[in-house]
């Protein structure tokens, strides 16, 4: 991969070279994960053969260097976990509150929150693409991309219904109130054979962006909704400053939903020929989030859970991503 990106005319396909040139990157940097893990353990075997029976404070500094190793050894290991097809993938994450009135659309915000909170914490790139307002409080729903090495890896684990118990802010009498929330994920791929998209079966609306921005909000008609018509699929977006741009991101999105419902017809399909039966509601939450009257966060397909809610709904969701793609893995 680097001979090619040395060749002559590498760059006159710019989406692919940056492809490539992306992919190669990321390779590197595992590499040299594993090649840095590898000298830890040498120098570590190194240090065991100066003596034969540690002393105390020694003994604890090898220990302190195992467990250091092993710790990240488990990383790489959870690594080998992200193979598939679109593992590598950016990502189109969206958010729609469900059934608790206001304090689902609050939820539905705090889970923005959440999810934003994470890719900061990680290093990956966010941007909103649609945001929809709640009358009183909240988002009715939102819509993010999120662009980094194995987004679409570690982000499969949240799709499905969410689930907060807690005491409502929104009544006078501060009652326990259960609120859904539902998470797509879906992975953006540059060139999708099954989705042939005819221009003829697409109706395009611009109007006038709304909410916080600059200059060109409420004064231009820069943002766009897309109707495709033989799904009934629609996207919006009106991040970008112009139309163009906002074109061009909800034509991703278009992409990306009309992919996964081309999936889900195969996989309904595939269960009709195995003569399964399986509801076509959104079915029970894939995780609940309590914080009164007590605090717990759980999974429930792989039973993961913790105490610390706080910690989780901060973006801290490693140990529940780890925990769905060993369950995967297992499955498999």
């Amino acid at each position: 991969m680097e001979l090619q990106t040395t060749e002559e005319g590498f760059w006159n396909d710019p989406k692919q070279a940056a492809q490539i040139s992306k992919e190669l990157e990321t390779l590197k940097s595992e590499v040299e994960d594993f090649e840095k893990l590898e000298k830890k353990v040498a120098d570590l075997i190194e240090l065991l053969e100066l003596f034969e029976t540690p002393e105390n404070q020694e003994r604890t500094e090898v220990e302190k260097q195992m467990l250091e190793i092993q710790k990240e050894f488990e990383t790489l290991e959870f690594k080998t976990l992200l193979s598939g097809q679109y593992d590598c993938n950016d990502v189109i994450l969206a958010i729609r509150s469900g059934a608790g009135g206001v304090d689902a659309q609050d939820w539905a915000e705090m889970l923005l929150r959440m999810y934003l909170k994470w890719a900061e914490k990680n290093g990956f790139k966010a941007v909103i693409v649609e945001q929809t307002k709640g009358a009183e409080a909240g988002i009715k729903s939102a819509t993010l991309e999120i662009d980094g090495a194995w987004a679409y890896g570690y982000l499969q684990s949240e799709a499905g219904v969410h689930r907060l118990v807690r005491l409502s802010p929104f009544n006078s009498d501060n009652l326990r109130q259960t609120s859904f929330a539902i998470v797509e994920v879906l992975p953006i791929i540059e060139d999708i054979a099954e989705v042939v998209i005819n221009p003829q079966d697409l109706v395009i609306d611009t109007y006038r962006a709304s909410g916080a921005g600059g200059q060109h909000v409420n004064t231009t008609d820069s943002a766009v909704r897309i109707t495709h018509l033989p799904t009934g699929i629609v996207v919006t977006c009106q991040s970008e400053r112009s139309q163009l741009q906002n074109r061009q991101q909800a034509m991703k999105v278009l992409k990306a939903r009309i992919h996964k419902k081309f999936l889900e017809q195969q996989e309904i399909e595939k269960q009709k020929l195995r003569g399964e039966q399986k509801s076509a509601e959104w079915g029970s939450q894939i995780r609940s989030y309590v914080v009164h009257p007590y605090k717990m966060v759980k999974d429930h397909r792989t039973k993961f859970e913790t105490s610390d809610a706080e910690k989780v709904l901060e973006g801290e969701l490693e140990e529940f991503m780890q925990a769905y793609l060993r369950f995967h893995a297992n499955e498999k």
